[in-house]
């Protein structure tokens, strides 16, 4: 019988009626103009806040895959609501959502785990996180067929950021991509957002993943998910493969109005 985490957050970041989500992200994606062409996409960071806040952001990611042959997502989470020391794999079948349920790639899943003391199979961190949960559905819309690989660092020191990148090297092939669900700064007001935001872009942009890892160990910048963008950034980091563009920018206030505390939130491509 097949072991499915079940959606923990539709109704509440996303909706849950299938027909109203693809919907919403139908809208999303229709007023998404990619500022150039991305051929060879091979990494994202994508925001994972409710949709109504960051859910155009995530559109503008996501489609820079639109019509490339992409038959697994490996998904980088932060953990929001359980500490644990490493990397866990979700250990299961599949995850759901309301378009139905993706497919775990069992195969690369193991492989990532294999010869290593830090990566590890199981359901730590995965059932309450909500940060690979919704950018399921957006990947859903977009790709015709594909499975996943469910990651979440339970621990972003150093250790583990490194000990990821080196294992995601073993699993990357032609038809592969990670995206690395993180959000940005949060609840500063909206000039400051920006300064700290523009440190984390900066540093993607210059493809410095060096420098932004120090940023985010003596907090010069935030990112929930910055060890999962280091992560990625390392295991990409070849000759051909290491060009990187911020795909959209935004934060909270330009939904709500309220720049007094705002979440920052940006997506943003490796590709060739």
């Amino acid at each position: 019988m097949a072991e499915i985490r079940r959606a923990a957050v539709a109704g509440m970041f996303y909706p849950e009626n299938q027909t109203t989500l693809k919907k919403v992200i139908g809208e999303f994606y229709s007023r998404a103009t990619l500022p150039q062409t991305y051929r060879n996409v091979k990494g994202l960071v994508v925001p994972h806040a409710g949709y109504i806040y960051s859910g155009q952001t995530a559109a503008y990611g996501f489609k820079t895959l639109d019509e490339k042959n992409i038959k697994t997502v490996i998904v980088l989470s932060p953990s929001h609501h359980e500490y644990f020391p490493g990397v866990c794999v979700y250990d299961g079948d599949g995850y759901e959502t309301p378009f139905g349920i993706v497919p775990v790639n069992k195969e690369k899943a193991e492989l990532l785990v294999t010869d290593s003391k830090i990566l590890f199979m199981g359901k730590s961190g995965h059932q309450e996180e909500h940060a690979i949960e919704v950018n399921l559905p957006f990947l859903q819309m977009l790709l015709p067929r594909f499975d996943f690989v469910p990651v979440v660092m339970g621990d972003q020191s150093d250790t583990y950021v490194d000990a990821l990148a080196e294992r995601l090297t073993h699993i990357m092939d032609e038809y592969t991509v990670i995206v690395a669900s993180s959000d940005l700064s949060h609840y500063y007001n909206k000039e400051i957002a920006k300064k700290l935001d523009d440190k984390v872009a900066n540093s993607l942009v210059e493809y410095d993943y060096t420098t932004l890892q120090e940023n985010l160990n003596s907090s010069t910048c935030q990112a929930c998910g910055g060890g999962l963008i280091v992560s990625m950034m390392k295991a990409l980091d070849t000759d051909e493969q290491r060009k990187m563009s911020i795909v959209h920018r935004s934060d909270s206030g330009d939904v709500s109005g309220d720049n007094r505390r705002v979440v920052g939130y940006l997506s943003a491509a490796v590709y060739s």
